[in-house]
């Protein structure tokens, strides 16, 4: 395959499941991020991407919903994190609930997972014998317990919620949402005839390398290792740098029609572009602080966990992949939004490759 050819279109999922397209175009784009119509059939579409939402952050703003990306291979989806709104995104964009069958998350933030309950719980609540729905198993990839909490910033105490069990991994949180929703779940079966949506997950915390990482050592030099695979896909990850986050993982996903890598939320860091070298296309967050006023605090998290949009180019080039998608993107200069152009300009900075400033909804396939 051409790892060079990519079409982008906007319209949600339309071009992946070979629902017609219209042309669009959008304000401000440049020929690095233009768009085009890009409908076809769904067994001529091998591999493509859906933003769902591309929004960095738990602020609730206007602009953009929270960070989720499905990846979709010969029609079965792959959805890599679950932030606000995502659900009804998913539904937005045309995707089958009934094809989701993989979720990975990259770490716990909640900007992350915020909506990740919400997939079983409302995605699920239908009869999937008369209508789509979600329906089990769907298995979920995700971190462990922690084990500890870092020190706050600037030497401050504060005491920790839930002290009892302060660092849970995903499959704690996956029984804590069943628990709290328990109620609900229990009257809509008796109610309705539903489904158990509380027995959908079938949750899979990621085992770590023996390199010594922990939350006091979150991303040391980590060889890619693998998380799953089946007859479309072969995942492996990474640990990546995430301020104090641990563990954060970066997903690489290898297909017959080529490869798709996710930085997840990191800084610069040499254990992504290892995963990534020679993907067809990274998808990979960025953040500008040029001209902003953030308090020391934010400056000193956004320095330590996430990546300068003026940086990400070269890390791309690094990585020897022709295409660079940018999402769970923020803006924290003067004007507090993402301009494509001037991002464009910054991303192409020691990078000859295409570049996307991802925007909600937009569809990217690989040919």
């Amino acid at each position: 395959m051409d790892r060079r050819s990519v079409l982008v279109g906007i319209g949600g999922a339309a071009a992946v499941l070979g629902i017609s397209a219209c042309s669009s175009s959008k304000k401000g784009s440049t020929p690095a991020s233009a768009t085009t119509t890009a409908a076809a059939p769904p067994a001529s579409v091998k591999l493509g991407l859906v933003l769902l939402g591309t929004r960095a952050g738990p602020y609730v703003q206007g602009d953009r919903t929270g960070i989720s990306t499905a990846l979709v291979v010969d029609g079965h989806v792959y959805l890599v994190d679950c932030g606000q709104s995502s659900v009804w995104q998913y539904h937005r964009a045309g995707l089958k609930f009934a094809a989701l069958k993989n979720i990975f998350i990259t770490h716990l933030h909640a900007d992350h997972v915020a909506d990740y309950n919400n997939f079983f719980m409302l995605g699920g609540s239908t009869d999937t014998s008369t209508a789509d729905g979600v329906s089990p198993p769907v298995h979920v990839y995700g971190p462990g317990p922690a084990g500890g909490l870092q020190p706050a910033f600037g030497g401050a105490n504060p005491p920790p919620a839930q002290p009892g069990d302060p660092t849970p991994g995903l499959a704690t949180l996956t029984q804590r949402c069943n628990e709290a929703f328990a109620y609900s779940d229990n009257v809509l079966m008796r109610d309705t005839g539903l489904q158990d949506t509380g027995a959908i997950a079938v949750v899979h915390e990621i085992s770590l390398p023996d390199n010594g990482a922990s939350y006091t050592n979150t991303a040391p030099a980590t060889t890619p290792f693998p998380v799953m695979s089946d007859d479309r896909v072969r995942v492996t990850a990474t640990l990546v740098p995430h301020g104090p986050v641990f563990p954060s993982f970066a997903f690489r996903f290898d297909t017959d029609h080529g490869a798709v890598t996710f930085s997840g939320d990191t800084t610069n860091s040499d254990n992504l572009i290892q995963l990534a070298h020679g993907s067809q296309v990274l998808v990979h967050e960025a953040i500008n602080t040029e001209g902003g006023s953030l308090s020391a605090a934010a400056q000193s998290h956004m320095t330590q966990s996430h990546t300068a949009v003026q940086q990400v180019g070269a890390i791309a080039h690094q990585a020897d992949v022709p295409t660079l998608v940018l999402s769970h993107i923020a803006d924290f200069g003067p004007t507090g939004t993402v301009d494509p152009v001037q991002w464009t300009h910054w991303a192409q900075q020691g990078y000859s490759g295409k570049v996307i400033v991802g925007s909600d909804l937009q569809t990217i396939i690989m040919e």
